[in-house]
């Protein structure tokens, strides 16, 4: 009973760092102060509107990014693109809802401009005091890799990339031999297994890092009986490295420690905020665009015979077969086990077919879709139910895509992968700029993406 109680509370999920915790909080709350600064210094009365807007401000942006580690130019890109969607999406609900009047414009203009300046200037600040904190003698630690093959190796350039983590690495220790361990680990390998318990207690190692395969746990069971002597933090660090991770995290399951590899990223809190966005947005759009759909309904009926909306018979979430809308663009329409994609010059695509398609308005019924709850504004673009059966054979981890809702738009489309897919190679880069997407979700991405979509439409000709 004893070893049980130990175990349910020895195994969670990591704990939030303290930087983390404190950028989670920095952004959103320099944002609001800076907005309640500017609407004091020019005597704006601060009402309903403005508390509002102070609440739908913390919502966006919480939580912040940490950016303490970042790059500083790849910080100042990243909170200046991050600003201007967001400011982007602030607009477009003050013109759907003329609620902007409520606003003092010069109040609006100064916070517009200065939150960002302050925002840099709070990351800066951040990364000094890391990199400081990092420099004192209490807050380095020595660690040892013990592996010294390809993992391994890989390991240690994390720990030397990690800027700010305080991490002195020692060297290796492995049974094998100089002549059979990893080139760049020769010049640091300490000793064997069963050196490292007296080597940790001698030099004051902190943290210990097995990147020993799985293959070898009977080892790797030994090496942890000889460490429960000393006091080092202990990290398994599993060879993953060929095998598509999205959102791998340690989680609890009722006292047993669980492992996620491939899980969709929208569960709990980021399920509601995915599809909160979702709602509002589609609905805002919708509203804003009917007497546009108005017009391509009347252009698509007078263009040829057939109906004004074509149904496509599209793969969703998990997998399970979805109905699709889009705007008719061909004389004939290919739907069941054989599907043939859309090419240059393709004679079954009508004139007017031709020129919504290439700026994409044909797409533009599957913000109903969206309301419905099949589709999703941001997310991998569903393919033909026949092109799936096709690829999920050829393409490694293909089917991983549909572990979220499909989308309008989505982050392969944005980076030039928008268009027929002719060859292996194409669809196997829009499948890995999906799985990138899983892998790094967040709703300041998907504002990036919709944002970043506009341009692509406006200037993009790559669609036919």
């Amino acid at each position: 009973m004893f070893e049980d109680r130990t175990y349910k509370r020895t195994f969670y999920s990591a704990p939030q760092s303290v930087t983390s915790l404190v950028a989670a909080f920095l952004e959103p709350a320099i944002t609001v102060v800076t907005f309640l600064s500017a609407n004091s210094y020019f005597d704006s009365y601060v009402g309903r509107p403005e508390l509002t807007l102070c609440l739908l401000i913390f919502a966006l942006t919480f939580p912040g990014r940490n950016r303490f580690r970042q790059n500083l130019l790849a910080a100042s890109v990243d909170i200046v693109s991050s600003w201007v969607m967001l400011i982007g999406v602030l607009a477009l609900c003050g013109y759907a809802t003329r609620s902007i009047r409520y606003f003092e414009e010069d109040a609006l203009v100064a916070w517009i401009f200065v939150t960002p300046v302050l925002q840099w200037l709070a990351v800066w600040i951040g990364q000094q005091v890391v990199r400081y904190r990092a420099t004192l003698p209490e807050a380095r630690r020595r660690a040892i890799v013990v592996g010294a093959g390809p993992l391994g190796v890989k390991v240690v350039r994390a720990l030397a990339d990690s800027e700010g983590h305080g991490i002195d690495f020692v060297g290796y220790f492995d049974d094998r031999n100089d002549d059979r361990v990893h080139d760049s680990a020769t010049d640091h390998h300490l000793g064997g297994l069963k050196d490292v318990a007296d080597y940790i207690r001698q030099h004051a190692v902190r943290e210990v890092y097995i990147t020993l395969p799985l293959g070898s746990q009977p080892r790797i069971v030994e090496l942890l009986e000889q460490m429960q002597g000393t006091t080092a933090s202990l990290f398994f660090v599993p060879d993953v490295f060929g095998i598509s991770i999205i959102q791998g995290r340690l989680q609890d399951m009722n006292g047993v420690p669980v492992v996620g590899i491939c899980e969709t990223p929208f569960t709990g809190t980021n399920e509601l905020v995915k599809r909160v966005s979702d709602i509002v947005l589609a609905t805002v759009i919708l509203v804003l665009i009917s007497p546009l759909l108005l017009a391509l309904a009347i252009g698509v009926k007078l263009s040829s015979k057939g109906p004004v909306i074509f149904k496509q018979r599209r793969n969703g979430l998990d997998g399970d077969e979805i109905i699709v809308y889009k705007f008719r663009s061909m004389t004939a329409q290919d739907n069941g086990p054989v599907v043939r994609q859309a090419t240059k010059n393709d004679p079954r695509i009508t004139p007017f077919g031709a020129f919504i398609r290439r700026t994409s308005l044909d797409e533009l019924p599957q913000f109903i879709n969206v309301l419905q709850g099949r589709m999703s504004i941001v997310g991998p673009r569903p393919h033909a139910v026949a092109h799936n059966e096709e690829y999920r054979r050829i393409i490694k981890a293909y089917m991983v895509r549909h572990k979220v809702k499909p989308g309008i738009t989505g982050w392969a489309q944005v980076n030039g992968h928008r268009g027929e897919t002719d060859t292996i190679e194409k669809m196997q880069a829009r499948v890995e700029y999906d799985l990138e997407y899983l892998r790094n979700w967040s709703l300041g991405l998907d504002l990036q993406i919709i944002v970043r979509t506009i341009r692509v439409v406006l200037f993009d000709r790559n669609a036919y």
